[in-house]
């Protein structure tokens, strides 16, 4: 049973909608040097226009997943580490575009670009998808009363597609905001979301009944007949 009230619900996502939307962008624009800076207020426009029309979906819909994805205390020591510098490199990863785009180091074409950028949407619209299909996706790794394995939609295909579609995002953000240089910084990511997905499952066959079973059954954790 979730305990926050709706109106403190809708002010705490509001809150933290907002912090993105000014964060984001002060992280692209103030490392350009210049508000020109075209493919950080392309990508900013892409990233934050369906998050809002997504939040009023889960706060009409399904508040309970909403607060979910507001907590952001881990309880497993491990995903406190794996968090904390993951955090880091995405962070710095996050500013490299701008010193990019100001001093000329690398130019993505305009194609690239815009490819990346629907790549980005589809990977957003994906995640939102999926969470659709389960209420219980959090933003930390934890075992809710009466949560249950979901094994339909796109659980049938991969274990955890809600990372699948972050993976998109995040790989094709770099390269979205133009820069070749920042494409190493942000695939820094990625084994830090092996590290995450391992040690979830771990936690997952421990206090989750039925999620041994599942994983028999599906045997792909992230990329269908890859991993």
């Amino acid at each position: 049973m979730m305990t926050m009230e709706r109106s403190k619900l809708v002010m705490a996502a509001l809150i933290r909608f907002g912090l993105g939307m000014i964060v984001v962008p002060l992280m692209l624009i103030l490392p350009a040097g210049t508000i020109y800076y075209w493919h950080a207020w392309v990508y900013c426009a892409i990233l934050f226009t369906p998050m809002i029309f997504a939040v009023a979906y889960f706060i009409r819909t399904d508040p309970e997943l909403l607060e979910r994805r507001l907590r952001a205390r881990e309880k497993e020591k491990a995903q406190v580490w794996i968090m904390l510098f993951s955090s880091i490199f995405i962070l710095a990863a996050f500013l490299l575009p701008g010193f990019d785009f100001r001093f000329g180091w690398s130019k993505a074409p305009l194609w690239l670009v815009i490819l990346s950028d629907v790549m980005v949407l589809l990977g957003y619209l994906g995640f939102v998808a999926v969470l659709r299909f389960n209420s219980y996706a959090g933003r930390t790794i934890e075992v809710d009363k009466g949560q249950k394995v979901i094994t339909t939609g796109p659980y049938a295909l991969v274990r955890h597609p809600l990372y699948l579609a972050y993976s998109l995002i995040i790989i094709f953000t770099p390269l979205a905001l133009g820069s070749y240089w920042a494409l190493p910084f942000f695939l820094t990511a990625v084994p830090f979301l092996v590290l995450r997905i391992l040690n979830e499952e771990a936690v997952l066959r421990r206090d989750l009944a039925g999620y041994t079973e599942y994983c028999q059954k599906t045997k792909y954790h992230l990329i269908p007949f890859v991993w």
